[in-house]
């Protein structure tokens, strides 16, 4: 995950209810850009604000969690209800017409929850730690995603995966992956990652062989345009944590998760 700006969205966090489903206009409830109008919401009391939001607590390995009963667990069972409508739907569509449906998840904060190192290092980034971090491949599962992977193979939709993270991060990706549950098609063919030092050529508009020039957008939507139109699926339902996770089409739904923690253009 490469995260180019770091900026807790208090607006994600109070009014995050109304910005789960993220359509084809724009925002309604939370922020797709930043906004420098008004005076800030104070960083102290924004962070009592992330913690209150998560329930966040310690566990007796030291490892801070997302409480069951929180107002961000409640936001995520929220999406997944919707979403599970929408596989069905496809699922039946698929059964009558002969369609081959698809969906598609972001990793970080879509199906791995970072609260941990977002906690511990103050809502802040570094390169470094953060490798390091995801190398433990030993992250929590955001709640309620894994089994929405599972719901969708076993309804007969197939599941992809489009992530940030960089190719030298896959074999981490996996294995934590599969500790969560998220054991549905995690081979290369459906694990789809950055690989600057040789992008595919399906994104040689932005992206040759030691030079990488995608934005987040033209990277994310440009894996789920190959998905469509190279492998012939249809992309029922597309998830994320970001906007730019979503935006750039190639999809008939997209379902936004809430991350109050940082933003990613």
């Amino acid at each position: 995950m490469h995260k180019p700006l770091r900026i807790a969205t208090v607006t994600a966090a109070c009014a995050v209810a109304g910005a789960v489903l993220y359509g084809t206009g724009a925002a309604t409830a939370g922020q797709s850009t930043a906004n420098s109008t008004h005076e800030p919401y104070n960083i102290g009391v924004l962070a009592k604000d992330i913690d209150a939001y998560y329930g966040t607590t310690l566990d007796a390995d030291g490892v801070y969690q997302a409480a069951p009963d929180s107002p961000y667990a409640a936001d995520l069972a929220r999406v997944d209800a919707a979403a599970k409508k929408q596989i069905d739907r496809a699922a039946r569509a698929a059964h009558h017409g002969h369609t081959r449906p698809a969906v598609v998840f972001d990793i970080d904060d879509t199906l791995l929850l970072s609260l941990d190192y977002e906690k511990k290092n103050n809502y802040g980034y570094d390169g470094a730690t953060w490798a390091a971090y995801v190398d433990r491949a030993d992250r929590p599962a955001v709640p309620g995603s894994p089994e929405l992977a599972r719901y969708a193979e076993k309804k007969g939709v197939e599941v992809f995966y489009n992530s940030g993270l960089g190719e030298a991060q896959r074999t981490a990706a996996v294995e934590n992956l599969k500790k969560v549950g998220a054991d549905v098609n995690l081979d290369t063919g459906h694990v789809f990652l950055k690989d600057k030092a040789n992008p595919p050529s399906y994104l040689a508009h932005c992206a040759t062989p030691g030079t990488w020039k995608c934005t987040t957008v033209q990277y994310k939507a440009g894996t789920r345009r190959h998905i469509e139109r190279d492998l012939g699926y249809d992309i029922v339902a597309n998830f994320g944590d970001q906007y730019s996770d979503l935006q750039g089409g190639y999809a008939d739904r997209t379902y936004k998760l809430p991350n109050p923690t940082y933003f990613v253009e």
